[in-house]
């Protein structure tokens, strides 16, 4: 799944590639991405685009019509959703419910995008809105934890009341947006907490070595990211991960092997000398956990 240093570097590469040109066609091939209708897709026809954004994991494409009037075309990629940037688009027209393409964007340079989808699940999402608050998902977001403002204080004051374990809260995007499975998994790793310490018991040397190691995963992520085209940005991601999709192999802090808790859909990997006490968190489809 995209996290916040990816969606910042299509965020980048889209701002490189899109300001300023107008957009000729949408083309919408998944009903179940579209989130809403009114307006269509098709009102972004002949808008230019101003600007490009993110909010948390939501892409949010700004563009404007001659009149004044300004449409959002906001994106959640979710698991298995992707960009495809095409520098010529295909000629022709794809059909609709063939492969795994939701929606082909063109511009008036003959270039443009896909959304696509893998697998069954389908979860990506499209929305077009007038103001990116419309869409729930960004309505509800907490705050960006790369945001100038966002100091150790603004996440001390997160942490304070929450009774759940600091991996969930993290992942929480109504606490913090843009963190998924994965970068929790590296800041944990490198803050070197538990991923089911109880947020609420983190004291004050904790929270300061939990606030450095994800100010710093996440700003070296987006650095590692940045410029890179948007179609390596998956490879680029998984090559910098440490413990993240790494079960079995040896802790590159330390040398012990990362293990792995699963869950229903998915699952954690952390290093025990690092994270634990030397002690294996047990599965949690078999046992309860070991604290």
């Amino acid at each position: 799944m995209p996290e916040l240093p990816e969606v910042e570097a299509l965020r980048h590469f889209l701002t490189e590639h899109l300001v300023g040109r107008t957009i000729t066609r949408v083309l919408p091939l998944a009903v179940s991405a579209l989130k809403t209708y009114d307006p269509p897709p098709t009102a972004l026809e002949g808008r230019i685009v101003g600007a490009v954004g993110r909010h948390g994991k939501f892409l949010d494409i700004t563009a404007g019509a001659p009149d004044g009037d300004v449409l959002h075309l906001v994106t959640h990629l979710a698991r298995a959703g992707w960009l495809q940037w095409k520098d010529p688009l295909p000629a022709h027209p794809p059909r609709p419910g063939k492969g795994p393409l939701a929606l082909r964007v063109a511009l008036d340079d003959g270039s443009g995008f896909d959304l696509t989808e893998a697998g069954t699940q389908k979860r990506l999402a499209v929305y077009v809105v007038r103001d990116p608050a419309e869409v729930p998902g960004v309505a509800r977001l907490g705050p960006d934890p790369l945001a100038e403002d966002f100091d150790r204080a603004a996440l001390a004051a997160l942490l304070g009341g929450e009774r759940r374990r600091v991996k969930g809260v993290l992942r929480d995007q109504s606490v913090l947006a843009g963190i998924g499975n994965a970068y929790s998994d590296e800041i944990l790793h490198m803050a070197r907490m538990s991923p089911f310490k109880l947020a609420a018991k983190l004291d004050e040397d904790e929270i300061t070595g939990l606030y450095e190691a994800l100010r710093t995963t996440l700003g070296a992520a987006v650095e590692r990211s940045r410029g890179t085209a948007a179609g390596r940005l998956k490879t680029e991601k998984k090559s910098g991960m440490r413990v993240h999709g790494r079960t079995g192999e040896p802790c590159p802090v330390c040398g012990d092997t990362i293990r792995e808790v699963s869950f229903s859909d998915s699952s954690l990997q952390y290093c025990p000398t690092c994270q634990t006490g030397g002690k294996p968190l047990a599965d949690r489809r078999l046992s309860r956990l070991l604290k």
